[in-house]
């Protein structure tokens, strides 16, 4: 297979992946090179996602590198196969290549673990909160442009729908539910919907209010997406600039903390569901 230019985040990750393994057993690139028969920038195509690797020299590799976690070795090559097609493809060229690769990322996660303090989170916004959001975006963004991640945000809602959803588990801030954007008819619509989301098997959501004071990382929006293995959980954060990833082992432990901390400051389920309910009597 031709090498990819421009790798997908998940590919990246694999990449990523590969090396820390190599670095970990004290191998050098030379070496992988002539195990796996291929020529050194091969392998440094292989760790920057632009080249694949087959099943069998990604389980070579992990022998040589003396890795028996057979768990993390099978997640690896999922990760190595072909990419099929997913719906997210469709964009690709006409939003932001960060936007798919969450998408994508979204997909293959078995939990996912969200933390707003001033949004709703993404996968539960109604198409009239979504709209009000992307109309207030510097620099303004063209009327096409909004129906295009408008019509992206509301597929990346569907996994939620889908046969075998991940887990879902929300921590949203007061100040996120007060936000009335779009007005007040929106934010009644979306307060009701978040109920509706609320009551369903799998998705769990808990209302961190202001008088639980402050917690760490206050204004910051944390995605964590849970992976077949630890090791290979992934957090997304946003930015001024677009979405960061990051899998740093001490960074994933520390959003984590963070993401438990956040909870056990929040009411719970039940709680929230009565906060929320008493919003909408107020709007």
């Amino acid at each position: 297979m031709p090498p990819r230019t421009s790798p997908t985040e998940r590919r990246k990750r694999l990449g990523a992946e590969l090396r820390k393994m190599r670095l970990a057993a004290d191998v050098s690139a030379e070496s992988a090179a002539g195990l796996l028969g291929v020529d050194r920038s091969k392998v440094s195509a292989i760790e920057q996602g632009v080249r694949t690797i087959s099943e069998e020299r990604l389980r070579a590799l992990a022998c040589h590198c003396a890795c028996a976690d057979e768990p993390y070795i099978r997640s690896l090559i999922e990760m190595a196969q072909p990419r099929q097609r997913g719906w997210w493809e469709r964009y690709r060229g006409a939003l932001p290549a960060s936007l798919i690769d969450i998408a994508e990322l979204e997909a293959h996660a078995t939990a996912i673990r969200y933390a707003q303090s001033v949004h709703i989170p993404g996968m539960l916004q109604t198409s009239d909160h979504a709209l009000a959001i992307f109309r207030w975006v510097i620099p303004e963004l063209p009327e096409q442009q909004v129906a295009v991640r408008l019509a992206h945000r509301l597929e990346r809602q569907r996994l939620l729908d889908g046969d075998s959803p991940p887990r879902y588990a929300g921590v949203i801030h007061e100040a996120a539910l007060r936000m009335q954007f779009g007005g007040r008819k929106v934010t009644r619509a979306q307060l009701e919907y978040l109920l509706h989301m609320s009551e369903r098997d799998g998705i769990t959501l808990r209302v961190l209010p202001f008088e639980a004071g402050g917690f760490p990382g206050a204004g910051q929006t944390v995605n964590y997406l849970v992976a077949n293995v630890p090791q290979l959980d992934t957090v997304q954060v946003d930015s001024t600039h677009g979405p960061d990833f990051i899998y740093a082992e001490a960074q994933l432990s520390k959003y984590r903390t963070h993401l438990d901390w956040m909870e056990r400051l929040s009411f719970s389920p039940g709680k929230s569901r009565d906060f929320i309910h008493q919003l909408v009597r107020e709007l």
